[in-house]
């Protein structure tokens, strides 16, 4: 009888044993799924100004009774950056915020429904802080912290809800915002060198990023091998049958990147080099008319490294555009001066545009276009009244009626004025409305010349299209009542007429300085509005 207590101890303590050799078990496999914090993250390397609190993420896990997955994946993905806010700076959102949010509003109206997603006050919220350039922001500020978490929480659902298991691994996803300073070459080694042993990429879903993933390890591979040569000014003299000692730069700089297929060491202006050379202006956005001009000049002499870094930067954006698009979708690139049309994944045309010049930015949103608008009035803003118009009538009384405006009402200091319909009217014949809070259309315009430009950053911030009437006989194309004949007259009569689109087109408003296109070429473009400056000085440590 003396046996049987020893009996039912070894009993429990096999027991408690074997418990605890199981929760052991289980924390050290949930120990794995959670990123360990990262201290070497701080102020001066962090990639943001502002830092949470994590006892602060703690009590919107509680409140808001976040599911076990979602919390440990906070916690990592906080962790990772070392509390360090991901979507805001001391200055308003990031540029990585206003992209997920943009591929958040798209999915939530196209794609997904989800009510995880779609939260309609949270949506108001976000609205309203991307409206606003720039903020002056604390990390105290408890508007800023439950925006920064919630968009945490939602960026988190949407992607586990759209992508496939193993596409986008918790870690790859916690890098989807950079957090610190790093070294342009180990950075993008180990993103070329990444190895997943189920052979799942996020190339795999989106073919745009795999494109430009296979030319980031090609100019990875032409910086650490010492870049290009700097072609001398004197070869911008150098005409074709001529030579130069400049000429030999200029074919070495070409074979590097590329352009120039075959070696050739000779100081000769030749055919192959003529080639070359319209290739690479291709690849710049100019005309390929093999001419060496001082600005295709200074883009072939931007270093190697400094390439890398801009492939780097827009690498990163294309994880904010729709990887499978369903339907009609319009993509205006604000640094290429370009909107592509698009059905599916099928490009159906692509037009030249006119964006915003310096200091009346166009920005980057998602919207849908809903509305043609033939034979518009001009609503002039009343900046454009007060610090174009009222000069204007002040040098001129005769202004507005030499401009076909007229005065809709003198409430308050800033009179309401609007160009009527007509040939000089500065929206043209038609314009395109996708409701925005930044007042950006689509729109025709008068100065047609603008389009024979390179550079085209001319407006006060809305798109004026090239083919407008192309356009408003494509989004009309099913609609039966609208011939193109119909179509003509009503951009020509004088008369403003509004016609709904049945199916809204989603419009993305894009800044892609760095692409490859549908002939394998590489693009680089002009950073035009220190968008890329700003974000290589917060990603890269040198």
């Amino acid at each position: 009888m003396k046996k049987i207590p020893v009996f039912f101890i070894l009993c429990s303590l096999l027991i408690i044993s074997c418990t605890n050799s199981e929760e052991e078990s289980e924390k050290a496999e949930i120990e794995k799924k959670v990123s360990k914090r990262d201290y070497s993250i701080t102020k001066a390397n962090s990639y943001s100004d502002l830092f949470l609190d994590s006892m602060r993420m703690e009590k919107f896990i509680a409140d808001k009774k976040l599911s076990d997955s979602l919390v440990r994946r906070m916690r990592s993905f906080y962790n990772t950056r070392n509390y360090q806010f991901a979507w805001f700076t001391g200055n308003g959102l990031t540029e990585q915020a206003r992209g997920f949010w943009n591929l958040h509003k798209y999915h939530t109206t196209y794609i997904n429904d989800s009510t995880t997603l779609n939260d309609k006050e949270f949506t108001k919220k976000m609205d309203n802080y991307a409206i606003k350039d720039t903020l002056r922001l604390n990390e105290s500020n408890e508007s800023i912290i439950e925006t920064e978490l919630t968009l945490t929480q939602h960026f988190i659902d949407y992607t586990l809800q759209n992508y496939e298991k193993g596409y986008v691994r918790r870690k790859e996803m916690e890098r989807f915002i950079p957090f610190k300073r790093e070294d342009a070459i180990s950075l993008s080694d180990s993103l070329i060198k990444k190895k997943h042993n189920d052979d799942k990429y996020f190339e795999d879903v989106s073919n745009n990023y795999r494109l430009l993933k296979d030319q980031l390890a090609r100019y990875h591979k032409i910086t650490v091998e010492g870049g290009w040569p700097v072609v001398p000014a004197e070869v911008m003299k150098v005409k074709k049958g001529s030579s130069s000692p400049s000429i030999v730069a200029l074919k070495k700089r070409l074979q590097i990147s590329g352009d120039l297929a075959n070696p050739d060491s000779s100081q000769v202006f030749n055919d192959t080099l003529e080639i070359a050379i319209k290739n690479a202006e291709l690849s710049f956005g100019y005309k390929d008319d093999g001419k060496i001009s001082e600005a295709f000049l200074n883009d072939l002499n931007v270093p190697a490294l400094e390439r890398l870094k801009q492939i780097m930067v827009n690498i990163n954006r294309m994880r904010w555009m729709p990887n499978r698009p369903e339907g009609n979708l319009l993509i205006a690139n604000i640094p290429e001066f370009v909107v592509h049309a698009y059905e599916g994944n099928n490009k159906v045309f692509s037009m030249d545009v006119v964006v915003g010049k310096e200091g009346h930015n166009t920005m980057m949103f998602t919207g849908d276009l809903n509305q043609i608008v033939f034979s518009p009035y001009w609503n002039i803003p009343s900046s454009i009244v007060e610090e174009e118009i009222l000069p204007a009538i002040e040098n001129n009384p005769d202004y507005l009626v030499k401009n076909n405006m007229e005065v809709v009402s003198e409430n308050g200091t800033i009179p309401t004025i609007r160009q009527l319909p007509g040939p000089g009217n500065s929206l043209g014949k038609v314009k395109f409305l996708f409701p925005n809070s930044y007042n950006i259309y689509f729109h025709d315009t008068p100065a047609k010349s603008l389009f024979d430009r390179e550079k085209r950053a001319f407006s006060h911030g809305c798109i004026r299209l090239k083919e407008p009437e192309k356009m408003a006989n494509y989004l009309l194309r099913k609609n039966n009542e609208w011939t193109a004949q119909k179509i003509s007259q009503a951009m020509n009569n004088g008369e403003e007429k509004y016609v709904k689109l049945k199916d809204p087109v989603p419009v993305f408003i894009s800044y892609y300085t760095a692409w490859v296109d549908e002939q394998g070429r590489m693009n680089f473009r002009e950073d035009i509005y220190d968008h890329d400056k700003k974000i290589i000085q917060k990603m890269f440590n040198s």
